[in-house]
């Protein structure tokens, strides 16, 4: 058949929208649009119109000069974007967001969701999440940015009834002038005017003995060794996406301290020789991302033109992107997927130059241990262990939230000492010593010392140090599921045995009896092949329950 040369080919996909693009042009408001940014002009979009359309998509793909694909497998790939087809499909004007993690379902999260489901109408969303950070006030609903601890259904609705939904900043925060009277970014000034040097800085460290405190616990002395040996320019990733559920450590300073952690921030990219760092925070976390703007602006004030450069990102609901690797892809505008590795993050990280990559709370302490010496972190510690750790604290205890004790403290120590012994009525039964994913602790060996490398030979790990304490009341079958449903909600889909093996494993520790055999031989797969650690880690707290629990499946 003769081919008509004249003939326009169609353009493929949907025609842009001028009116949305030239609205999405003013929503932006950026001389330059960059592609490392889409999430951020997701979350205004978002922000603006609470759902994000198809038009919207078309058009934000043509302004960045992208594939609309490319832009809606990103936005959907994130829990907070709510992706419609159109406008009468957008979601209601209000949404409750009521955590249904292992704390809050211990304190009643389910009848909190089917009481609340019984009472709203169409103009109110009722949508059951994983953790939102604020374990200790469980349970938890969040109305708009709103959190609401200690939830019922009556204070839920008064907040719904009284449209005040977005999230105060806490009143503890440090502001800059007091943080300055207590000799705040002193020593960064120092290090600016040549009195330390990188080599005292980083063997200060090295003598203190500070890890990495956001579950890994690499030295960080070594690994500012590491990243500073590679030719630049270099960058720095800080990791605030603290979505392991029962971990809270992170906004517990933010509303307290920020300073602290921006002056060791400040001071680790001095000593590395960082260009560029990238503070990337939890979508949970509203008041805090609002006082770190603040923070960094008021602290460029203070050094015009020494700095480097800071950009503050948020996620999307993504409990992947804590992975370090997942961090760097979302931060770069893409999916949270990890990456297979090697090459390490130290070596190609972000947008593929040597990236130093931290917990926030890691940062937070290097003022301290510079200033008093390493001996006074390392003198503290107990059962010979180093050191200080904050343990996020929730569940049956008396006093739960932040508590700063010494590394190797054992939970019946950190109880008795810290939180106010257990809740009346209720005897320890078992424990998370590491969050969902750091496997499940009978009463038995609540004397085990609470530090990295102390649980291994247990089969656990202190991950973040987030402790879950539940009692004789509760079921560690039934806690167990759900952290496996957590894993499996949030799977970031990459490789085949975390994908299915969490739903599969979903499926048969919802029946009466466990199959063992299989379930043994499903966890095998997924710790042995899965690519990064959510897989590799998910099937702890089921495996813990044959060791531990057996009673309760058998």
């Amino acid at each position: 058949m003769k081919r008509d040369k004249k003939r326009r080919i169609a353009a493929k996909g949907r025609a842009v929208n001028p009116e949305i693009r030239d609205h999405l042009r003013g929503l932006l408001d950026e001389a330059a649009l960059r592609r490392d940014r889409l999430l951020e002009y997701l979350h205004r979009i978002q922000d603006a119109h609470g759902h994000i359309s198809d038009e919207h998509i078309v058009a934000l793909a043509d302004l960045l000069k992208l594939a609309s694909t490319e832009v809606y497998e990103v936005a959907t790939f994130y829990h907070h974007f709510d992706v419609v087809k159109d406008a009468q499909a957008k979601p209601p004007a209000l949404t409750v967001r009521v955590c249904d993690s292992m704390t809050c379902q211990m304190f009643g999260a389910e009848s909190l969701i089917t009481s609340l489901e019984a009472v709203t109408d169409q103009s109110v969303r009722i949508q059951r999440v994983p953790c939102v950070g604020r374990c200790e006030t469980a349970p938890v609903a969040v109305v708009g940015q709103r959190p609401v601890p200690h939830a019922d259904q009556n204070s839920v609705m008064g907040v719904v009834e009284s449209n005040q939904t977005t999230d105060p900043v806490a009143s503890t925060v440090i502001n800059l002038g007091a943080y300055q009277s207590a000799d705040g970014y002193a020593l960064l000034s120092a290090c600016y005017a040549g009195e330390h040097s990188a080599e005292e800085i980083m063997a200060a460290l090295d003598d203190a003995g500070l890890r990495g405190l956001g579950g890994a616990g690499f030295p960080a002395g070594r690994k500012w060794r590491i990243v500073g040996g590679y030719s630049g320019p270099r960058l720095l990733a800080v990791n605030i996406d603290e979505g392991e559920p029962g971990t809270f450590k992170d906004r517990y300073y933010l509303e307290r301290d920020p300073h602290r952690f921006i002056e060791g921030m400040l001071i680790a990219c001095w000593v590395v020789g960082i260009d560029t760092a990238y503070v990337y925070i939890r979508d949970e976390y509203p008041a805090c991302l609002a006082v770190l703007r603040d923070c960094f602006a008021e602290v460029q004030a203070l050094y015009p033109g020494k700095l480097p450069r800071i950009e503050l990102r948020r996620g999307a609901g993504s409990y992947i992107c804590g992975e370090e690797s997942a961090m760097i892809e979302s931060i770069e505008g893409k999916r949270g997927m990890p990456r297979l590795r090697p090459p390490y993050v130290a070596e190609v990280g972000l947008f593929g130059k040597p990236t130093l990559e931290h917990n926030m709370e890691t940062l937070f302490w290097v003022r301290d241990i510079v200033e008093k010496g390493a001996h006074w972190f390392s003198s503290y510690g107990r059962h010979d262990r180093k050191g200080l750790r904050s343990f996020s604290v929730s569940g049956r205890v008396k006093t739960p939230g932040v508590h700063l004790a010494p590394a190797g403290i054992t939970l019946n120590e950190l109880i008795d000492e810290y939180c106010g012994g257990m809740l009346e009525g209720h005897r320890l039964y078992g424990y998370f010593p590491g969050g969902a994913s750091g496997g499940i602790l009978p009463a038995a060996l609540a004397d085990v010392p609470l530090d990295f490398d102390t649980l291994q030979a247990h089969d656990c790990f202190i991950g973040s140090a987030a402790i879950i304490v539940f009692s004789d009341q509760d079921s560690a079958r039934s806690l167990a599921l759900n952290a496996m449903r957590f894993f499996a909600h949030e799977s970031c889909g990459k490789c085949t045995p975390c994908r299915v093996g969490t739903s599969k494993a979903v499926e048969l520790m919802a029946q009466s009896r466990w199959d063992k055999a299989t379930l043994t031989d499903l966890s095998q797969v997924m710790m042995d092949a899965s690519i990064c650690g959510l897989g590799q880690a998910a099937p702890n707290p089921m495996l813990c329950v044959f060791k531990y629990f057996n009673e309760e499946v058998v």
